[in-house]
């Protein structure tokens, strides 16, 4: 936790001496509502499946280095909460019965990506491109809405211990962005982040197959303004 917040303030720091000196910098407030549910790796009999998309979302700043008229670097802080329902047979030797799981995962994410501006395509609208990926760091988690969970011998677990600590995104979005005023904008396109990385700890030791893995999805709609 601490590489990833001293990570985080060495991209503010030069990005603010950056700005200072006019060279192209765009900060900003971006909300995204988002739909996550999440892609399984496991041996077909413990069949686990998504039983339910979950409202989700992420709030945080935005940073657009420019480097060109059409061409920026994109960063920021976001706050973001993932995961979905799912199901699966602890027992699939034994019994057809299914167990259901609701995941919550909040992370502090840090995205590192590429934005590709057309001209303009109406009066002060430009459409744009993004393509990279992020960083993130947990900071929370629940499982079935609480932050425990009980083990084989009846003990309270935090839920923490059953997700990973890192996890990683590919980013792949589009949008609009509409010029108000001399420094002004507001924005507003779909992304789609592709988890990269197992997030679960917890299923591989439960259910004695290393084979298992868990990653996220989610679908946003971003919003947001540039100052």
């Amino acid at each position: 936790m601490k590489k990833i917040t001293l990570l985080a303030a060495f991209i503010f720091s030069a990005f603010f001496s950056q700005a200072q000196s006019d060279t192209g910098l765009e900060i900003g407030l971006k909300v995204s509502p988002a739909i996550s549910n999440n892609r399984f790796s496991s041996p077909g009999d413990f069949d686990f499946q998504n039983e339910n998309a979950k409202f989700r979302g992420s709030i945080g700043i935005v940073l657009d280095y420019f480097f060109g008229k059409n061409y920026a670097f994109n960063t920021g802080l976001d706050y973001a909460v993932k995961g979905g329902k799912i199901s699966y047979k602890p027992f699939p030797e034994i019994t057809n019965d299914r167990i259901t799981d609701e995941l919550n995962v909040q992370y502090l994410k840090i995205p590192i990506a590429l934005k590709l501006y057309t001209n303009e395509v109406a009066t002060d609208t430009r459409v744009y491109f993004q393509l990279g990926t992020s960083l993130n760091a947990r900071i929370s988690s629940k499982i079935n809405g609480s932050n425990f969970y009980k083990d084989g011998s009846n003990n309270d677990i935090k839920a923490n211990k059953r997700y990973n600590f890192f996890d990683a995104d590919a980013i792949l979005g589009a949008g609009a962005e509409l010029q108000l005023g001399a420094s002004t904008k507001v924005f507003g396109g779909l992304s789609y982040n592709r988890g990269l990385v197992d997030i679960d700890r917890f299923y591989e030791k439960a259910l004695g197959n290393k084979d298992i893995a868990i990653r996220h999805n989610t679908f946003a709609l971003d919003l947001g303004i540039k100052f």
